[in-house]
């Protein structure tokens, strides 16, 4: 069973990207970072970006876990990991076989965030979030460019169609990881 990691900034199509791949993808599962509540997670990524951002903070335990249940299932063929971290974690990347980079522009994704995420919000509490994104938040998204990105084994153009964005994952799976 091959592990594919599926990273990108917050809004950048991981989860999107992850259940498509599933649906086309035979034997696979899926697990989703944001189905998790880990000790050591960053409350404040402002601070933890300048004081050097640790991707090992966070104890991913449960999510290691649950990789290891599903690779000795034998059931699958793929794990896809709906996970920002690419490499960056040492407890999990000795399970990725393969992680893969959706860049999306850091104008793009604050969207997405939006148009998710506020539904149903005013407009003062879309423009609060908006403000929080640009003064704290923004710094964030900018360090995942930095660190996860350049760690990543294929990078993909998060502006392109979602078709088209799993068929060009496919063809790196099959060629690089099979």
């Amino acid at each position: 069973m091959k592990v594919i990691a599926v990273a990108a900034v917050t809004a950048g199509g991981k989860t999107t990207v992850v259940n498509e791949l599933k649906n086309k993808l035979p034997r696979t599962a899926a697990l989703h970072f944001d189905d998790y509540s880990f000790e050591g997670e960053v409350e404040d990524f402002y601070k933890a970006v300048l004081d050097g951002m640790d991707y090992n903070v966070w104890n991913l335990t449960p999510l290691e876990k649950d990789i290891i249940s599903i690779k000795n299932s034998g059931a699958y063929d793929y794990l896809l990991l709906d996970y920002p971290f690419a490499y960056r974690n040492d407890k999990i990347k000795k399970y990725i076989d393969f992680a893969v980079f959706i860049d999306t522009p850091l104008d793009i994704a604050p969207v997405r965030r939006v148009l998710r995420d506020h539904k149903n919000s005013t407009a003062d509490e879309i423009r609060s979030d908006m403000e929080t994104y640009l003064k704290y938040a923004g710094i964030a998204y900018v360090q995942m460019l930095k660190d996860i990105l350049p760690s990543s084994d294929r990078v993909v153009d998060g502006t392109k169609d979602l078709d088209t964005l799993v068929d060009e994952i496919i063809k790196a799976i099959t060629e690089v990881v099979n």
